[in-house]
């Protein structure tokens, strides 16, 4: 069976031959999370170049989405956040997230390739933090405390 495959913008055709067992299971998990079997791929190939690219990266989903985080650890996002909040230390980083040194740099490297991407998560999740302040803050207003 062939699957096909676009990336870039613009996007390329590109056609795959793949093993029934390996098409099967794109299908499978395509479906389970919603999305064309093209867009699964894509997300694969991307995610494997990537963590390919960057040793001690993998990629998580969750709530809040797919995102690059550290093995066995937090996601590449918070480590760029404390190691931007710890002047651009890797030591200091790695002490205070009680990480090997190694890990941080693998985050630290990602970020130099990926730097939107992870500016963008730390955005998000500063806003969020804003919004849960505040809404603590009527709750405490509205309780008289």
């Amino acid at each position: 069976m062939c699957a096909t495959v676009a990336q870039g913008s613009p996007k390329q055709h590109v056609t795959l031959r793949l093993q029934p067992k390996l098409t099967a299971a794109l299908k499978r998990q395509a479906a389970k999370e919603g999305l064309s079997q093209t867009a699964m791929a894509e997300r694969y190939l991307e995610e494997g170049i990537r963590v390919a690219e960057h040793p001690g990266i993998v990629f998580r989903g969750g709530p809040a989405g797919r995102r690059a985080a550290i093995v066995g650890g937090p996601d590449v996002w918070e480590v760029v956040e404390t190691f931007l909040d710890e002047k651009r230390n890797l030591s200091a980083t790695a002490r205070y997230l009680n990480l090997p040194v190694g890990l941080v740099r693998a985050a630290v490297d990602y970020y130099a390739d990926h730097a939107g991407e992870i500016d963008a998560w730390i955005q998000r999740n500063q806003l969020l933090a804003d919004e849960a302040e505040a809404a603590a803050g009527r709750r405490r207003r509205v309780a008289g405390g």
